[in-house]
């Protein structure tokens, strides 16, 4: 039966595609981590960096906003996220960490558009640093899957 199923694989391809990023600024050296990592991806998908918007954000609750804004212009084929939760001492964390995320996911379901969520929460810098390099890759690929995916559903 799994050989009649009709499927979609993994399409990686970049070309031609148009991309929104919107990275956090606060705790910089992971963010900027994260976005090395991730617009070095789009490059290698073959996304060319002129097709790249880089708009940065004081943290990650003002996130959703400037995403759904890019959203609204109907200029990029997808969205990425990125920042870097870390946690504290206080119920901050929590905050930050769940409002930015349902902020993200209601902006992508509202306006149709992919949106590759690489706001890491973590509970310390270490672990934020080890996984920067890792997640904005994996941003990258995401954003350019989901549109491939997304237009070949369309039809």
């Amino acid at each position: 039966m799994l050989d009649q199923v009709n499927r979609i694989t993994p399409d990686l391809s970049g070309k031609g595609l148009k991309i929104g990023v919107v990275m956090c600024r606060f705790n910089e050296l992971v963010c900027h981590g994260l976005r090395d990592a991730c617009l070095a991806e789009l490059q290698v998908l073959g996304v060319a960096p002129a097709d790249v918007t880089l708009a940065t954000v004081p943290g990650a609750l003002e996130a959703p906003l400037v995403l759904q804004t890019m959203a609204k212009t109907g200029r990029f084929d997808a969205l990425i996220a990125l920042g870097a939760v870390i946690r504290g001492e206080t119920y901050h964390f929590e905050l930050v960490s769940n409002e930015s995320g349902a902020g993200i996911t209601r902006v992508g379901l509202d306006a149709g558009i992919p949106i590759a969520n690489a706001i890491l929460t973590t509970e310390n810098d270490e672990q934020a640093e080890v996984r920067m390099s890792v997640k904005g890759r994996e941003a990258a690929q995401v954003a350019v899957e989901m549109v491939n995916l997304h237009k070949t559903l369309r039809g």
